[in-house]
């Protein structure tokens, strides 16, 4: 797996803040005049992401790539290499934290992605899994990166373009039956109509209404295992979601309950993983 590459005005931004006017400390010891080689390996398990974003700011940089980086997405064993260049010492440098950073905290959301993923399918193979858009604000260009790298999908790239029926909404509209509000969302789009309840009940009232996609939000997998059984009693019944709390712990739980779909936001918060550095001059 090798998910899209980061924009290079996001790779310049990274590079930037960390070394403005260049690398203090390297300049004043002469060392543009010296060449080395710098490498990055891992230093724990994990899924790999950001690896071909860190090669691209070497480039930046004027970097030769001696060793390739590994695809993002590929999951590694402590003291596998990931990525090794060469080049001017000042510029090894300015590269060694901003790539290391960025594929740490990446790698940390694709490898608690991919358990995520993994402690699911293990119980049901086909299983959908994605994670919200509640990513850190700023940051969601490189947090979905890591979200593909880890084998999930984006739950919602933006409230643009996709219809997801909640609470908050409804409640404006108190006149409304389920069947009116469903009709209004599939005439302004094609797109499969979602709805979020919070417990059983409701989720019955959406389904005989037509929704295509319940989430139950916090509900848990008892619950949900009642709404799936009362789902299939319909010729075409609606994918039943779980979302709220979902995690690479209870992942199973919610899986051997029939759910369709895992939606979660726990893989943001997951710790980097740690990218070991080394660096060494090189002979003139």
């Amino acid at each position: 797996m090798n998910p899209y590459c980061l924009p290079d005005s996001l790779l310049e931004q990274l590079l930037h803040e960390d070394s403005p006017y260049g690398d203090a400390t390297s300049f004043a010891l002469g060392l543009g005049a010296h060449q080395g080689e710098l490498h990055f390996a891992a230093r724990q398990a994990m899924t790999l992401c950001a690896s071909e974003d860190a090669q691209r700011m070497a480039q930046m940089l004027g970097l030769h790539i001696d060793q390739p980086a590994r695809a993002s997405g590929a999951r590694l064993v402590a003291g596998e290499p990931i990525l090794t260049v060469s080049g001017a010492a000042d510029a090894l440098h300015r590269l060694w934290k901003p790539a290391q950073t960025l594929m740490e905290y990446l790698s940390g959301i694709a490898s608690a992605v991919s358990a995520l993923v993994d402690a699911a399918r293990a119980v049901s193979p086909d299983i959908g899994v994605a994670c919200t858009r509640k990513t850190f604000p700023g940051g969601k260009v490189a947090c979905i990166k890591a979200v593909l790298a880890g084998g999930a999908v984006p739950h919602r790239l933006s409230v643009s373009e996709t219809l997801l029926l909640f609470a908050e909404h409804r409640t404006f509209l108190p006149d409304a039956s389920p069947e009116a509000m469903l009709m209004a969302l599939r005439s302004w789009s094609e797109r499969k109509t979602v709805v979020e309840v919070a417990d059983p009940a409701e989720a019955r009232r959406w389904i005989d209404a037509g929704a295509e996609v319940i989430q139950l939000e916090k509900c848990p997998p008892a619950q949900l295992a009642e709404v799936v059984a009362y789902a299939r009693q319909r010729a075409a019944p609606p994918l039943i979601a779980a979302a709220g709390g979902v995690h690479a712990g209870n992942a199973a739980d919610y899986a051997r309950a029939g759910a369709g779909l895992l939606v979660s936001s726990a893989p943001y918060h997951a710790a980097p993983r740690d990218v070991a550095v080394s660096m060494r001059a090189r002979c003139a």
